[in-house]
């Protein structure tokens, strides 16, 4: 029998083939707009049901929380999915965008796998089993950088999204930005903190499908997840991924100066 993080991984991948297929043939591909003013697109839809299809059949007894079909099931374990991650930036034909896969038990997320299709790499982790790489070089486990000072100038920041961000977001950002360097990421900013490349990554929005995922692999990787309000569990809102406890806390001191 596969194991949890197996069927989270072939999940993954296939809604990955899915999504490559709509971002080969983006020219063609109508966007719709949601109720929150979000982007979504057939592409959404079809890798959801790709993934849903995996799990349905490795996984009937679980439930399903997808981004765009909602929950399904009632099983005491809860599989998190995001098709689509960063759609606005899939639309636009811009490689970052991302497959996510998450399963939780007993309210903890216990595996997680974000997939960047487009750039041919996937992170996944397991609890208790270390955080990993996988691209065209092989697989790698990661983690985050030890060596570096845990004092709030020194740090590299990463803002999710990179714009279009609105007037409170950028207020509730401004006393972190104005200590920490914030930088341009290639990947997602909380994989790079997992890989060491970043010190600190601020999601100024999203929902539990946005971070299930990826606060468990910066969590295995040796890094932190929280929320502003200090809770641990991913939930709807901003969130703020560390590389060490001492950045989370010196961080998040200055993002709640005006997130309260």
């Amino acid at each position: 029998m596969e194991s949890d993080l197996q069927v989270a991984l072939a999940a993954a991948r296939a809604g990955a083939e899915v999504g490559l297929r709509y971002f080969a043939a983006l020219a063609a591909l109508p966007t719709e707009s949601k109720a929150d003013g979000s982007v979504v697109t057939e592409a959404d839809r079809a890798v959801e049901a790709a993934i849903r299809d995996v799990l349905a059949r490795a996984r009937p007894d679980d439930a399903v929380l997808g981004e765009e079909a909602g929950q399904s099931g009632t099983g005491s374990r809860r599989w998190i999915v995001d098709p689509i991650d960063g759609t606005t930036l899939f639309v636009a034909g811009d490689d970052r965008w991302l497959v996510l896969v998450a399963l939780e038990e007993a309210g903890e997320i216990v595996a997680g796998v974000a997939a960047v299709p487009a750039q041919g790499r996937t992170w996944w982790a397991r609890r208790g089993g270390g955080a990993w790489r996988a691209d065209a070089a092989g697989e790698h486990r990661v983690a985050v950088d030890r060596d570096r000072p845990d004092v709030l100038p020194a740090s590299r920041l990463g803002v999710v999204p990179t714009d279009g961000l609105a007037q409170a977001e950028q207020e509730m950002l401004a006393p972190l930005a104005a200590v920490a360097q914030v930088v341009p990421w290639r990947t997602h900013a909380a994989l790079l903190v997992a890989e060491g490349e970043l010190d600190l990554a601020v999601q100024t929005r999203g929902a539990v499908w946005d971070f299930a995922a990826t606060s468990l692999i910066v969590a295995e990787a040796g890094g932190c997840f929280t929320r502003l309000d200090g809770q641990t569990r991913p939930s709807a809102g901003p969130a703020l991924f560390a590389r060490t406890p001492a950045l989370r806390d010196a961080a998040l001191q200055l993002l709640n100066r005006t997130a309260r």
